[in-house]
């Protein structure tokens, strides 16, 4: 088993959602331990935003493009050999502003390439990137599981869907930003939603 972390706080150290992320990935080497495992953290290796430039190397064909176009690619092309490669992915998500950090928004459009992650056929979209069990350690400082202010969700399941990834698990850990007592509940809790996805 091939295993990706992805840690996408701002932080890159003491961030809950790569502590919940590391149980998780405990987890699983527990379960598999001959597995491998590559960690992204997007806090100490940014990855960088998908902007003019960045699409005009994309759309430039490989053959025509300059050399700095040809590294930019080539940044995306590593986080897509990446996610290719793992059987299991789990996404350390932390909660800004109601969605997703800037840096997990910028691995997703990473990884999101037509005719490399995904396709357009007659019939509709189409995900290459299938047969993955994706995890994602969800950590906010209030409580929005099943509310409408929770706009993460749908997001990530509707994109990584889109991509083939639609067996995916999420693992709640609310109230972090409560006091002591609600962090050690959200842990508690989160170790629950772990033994489920497990289960």
């Amino acid at each position: 088993m091939n295993i990706l972390q992805i840690n996408s706080s701002a932080r890159s150290e003491g961030a809950h959602s790569t502590r919940l992320a590391n149980t998780i990935v405990e987890r699983l080497r527990a379960e598999h331990p001959e597995a491998t495992l590559v960690v992204r953290d997007l806090a100490r290796d940014p990855h960088p935003v998908l902007d003019e430039a960045a699409l005009q190397a994309l759309f430039t064909p490989p053959a025509e493009r300059s050399a700095e176009q040809a590294a930019r690619v080539a940044l995306d092309d590593a986080l897509i050999a990446e996610i290719q490669a793992a059987d299991a992915v789990v996404i350390g998500a932390p909660m800004y502003n109601f969605g997703v950090s800037a840096q997990l928004k910028n691995w997703i459009d990473a990884i999101a390439r037509a005719k490399v992650t995904f396709r357009y056929t007659e019939n509709g979209p189409e995900g290459l990137l299938k047969g993955k069990r994706v995890y994602v350690a969800l950590t906010r400082g209030g409580r929005y599981r099943d509310s409408a202010a929770d706009s993460q969700v749908p997001y990530l399941r509707s994109v990584l869907g889109f991509l083939g990834m639609t067996d995916v698990r999420f693992v709640y850990a609310e109230g972090l930003a409560m006091g002591a007592e609600a962090e050690q509940q959200a842990f508690a809790e989160a170790q629950a939603d772990i033994e489920a996805a497990f289960a």
